[in-house]
């Protein structure tokens, strides 16, 4: 027996609708979408109310008369009927800036409910092929505009919170503080967006919400909950192709590829990184343009492609001699030598180039040491301990990967853990060596407490 819908029984309540205008309103609203045949009555309406799921398009339908009613967005998980036909809304790229607005604010209230279809979607390893080429069709047609850029209270606020996010994701883990962030763009950022602007305005406030969004999105990454930090920087390439931004469109798509060569698609990791240097054709940003060629790089290493790669750790090196941080945006502000040489690390570690790969890591560490930078410092504490691996030293890589452990021990973050793990498995070949036993037995606790 069908327990009572009770969410859906108080919205009809508070709505002041008989059950049989609700059936008229659905059928109405359901030939606007194009939806003839759904054409139910106050019986099926009461149906409904006792329980019963009504079918494929119906529950969307009924969304869409609630919001109407209200004047605010009303989702099918508010009414009791499951997730509808938005779950995977988020991995589009709409061409309306209203439906834009709308896929985010219901992504990041399934975020902060800690929805389950959310953890468990799987990442849609072809889904930034279609977002990435609109971003960049429309970035290359776009023109600049003229006259100063509009710095209003609201935006400044939103501003502001981004460089207290962004520093707490640098120095404590993505997994900090990412349910906060959404919140407070749940009840300030998104709600700014339904609202009447003249032009300038709307685009500076679609700038704020798209480095938010992407915030979002790579905590959500480095969290290890890869599908929903797929659907939230999409949605932020989005509200950066909106704010006519090309830098910070760029940006994210940087943060595409880095995801997509992470989870195993090195190629399509390539693609994405490409695509965000072309979109700087009529833009300026040499930190940005660093990090593009760094993930393009660590890409073609993975793909075996030695002589591309080691041109783009170089192409990357050349662009960050360019950068002048009092020119960069704000989210510019991680890309610095601790991260570059971090990430060089990694490029010359899968290229087998350990001399090369021990030293972009000490150079990495060392910056992170002095940033107090502890995520960063694990990272790049696990590439030298590789690097000593590569050259057969076991025992400068356990001193590194206790190094490693003491680190990752002190942030939230899954790519600290993964970098652990990693060092596990390449300390395999040297079999039951006493000091592969101890780091092992040292790395057991913190990878099951994560």
């Amino acid at each position: 027996m069908n327990s009572p819908n009770e969410q859906l029984a108080y919205w009809l309540g508070r709505s002041g609708i008989s059950r049989k205008e609700l059936a008229r309103r659905v059928q109405s609203k359901a030939l606007e979408w194009g939806q003839p045949n759904v054409a139910p009555n106050a019986t099926r309406v009461r149906a409904w109310l006792e329980g019963e799921t009504p079918r494929a398009p119906i529950p969307d339908v009924l969304a869409g008369v609630f919001s109407e009613r209200f004047g605010w967005r009303i989702t099918t998980y508010d009414l009791g009927l499951g997730e509808g036909s938005s779950v995977d809304a988020a991995l589009a790229y709409d061409r309306s800036f209203p439906a834009t607005v709308e896929v985010v604010a219901d992504l990041g209230r399934a975020d902060v409910d800690r929805r389950a279809f959310l953890a468990a979607a799987p990442f849609a390893a072809v889904a930034g092929v279609g977002p990435s080429r609109d971003w960049l069709l429309a970035t290359l047609d776009q023109e600049p505009e003229p006259g100063p850029r509009v710095r209003l209270e609201d935006v400044s606020a939103v501003k502001n919170m981004f460089s207290t996010f962004q520093k707490m994701d640098v120095l404590q883990g993505g997994g900090s503080g990412r349910l906060v962030l959404a919140d407070y763009m749940n009840h300030h950022v998104y709600p700014l967006l339904r609202r009447s602007h003249d032009e300038s305005v709307r685009r500076a406030l679609c700038e704020a919400a798209a480095e938010q969004t992407y915030l979002l999105g790579w905590m959500a990454y480095d969290n290890g909950e890869h599908s929903v930090a797929q659907r939230y920087l999409i949605q932020s390439l989005r509200l950066a192709e909106e704010s006519r931004n090309a830098p910070l469109g760029a940006h994210v798509l940087a943060g595409m590829a880095d995801q997509a060569t992470l989870l195993g698609d090195p190629a399509e990791g390539r693609r994405l990184a490409q695509a965000g240097r072309q979109g700087l054709a009529k833009a300026d940003s040499p930190a940005c343009l660093a990090d593009l060629w760094c993930l393009e790089a660590r890409a073609l290493a993975l793909l075996g492609e030695k002589k591309a790669a080691a041109r783009a750790v170089v192409q990357s090196e050349h662009s960050y001699e360019r950068v002048d941080l009092a020119e960069e945006a704000d989210w510019a502000a991680f890309i610095d030598p601790a991260y570059l040489h971090g990430e060089h690390a990694n490029t010359m570690r899968d290229l087998g180039e350990a001399k090369a790969a021990e030293e972009h890591a000490r150079r990495s560490i060392e910056h992170a040491k002095k940033q107090k930078r502890a995520r960063r410092g694990a990272m790049s504490q696990a590439a030298l301990a590789v690097s000593y691996l590569q050259r057969r030293d076991l025992e400068k890589a356990h001193a590194a990967g206790l190094r490693t452990l003491k680190l990752s021990g002190q942030v939230k973050s899954s790519r600290a853990i993964e970098a652990v793990q990693d060092l596990q498995r390449r300390m395999e070949p040297f079999g039951g060596h006493r000091l592969v036993a101890d780091f092992n037995e040292r790395a057991r606790e913190l990878v099951a407490a994560a």
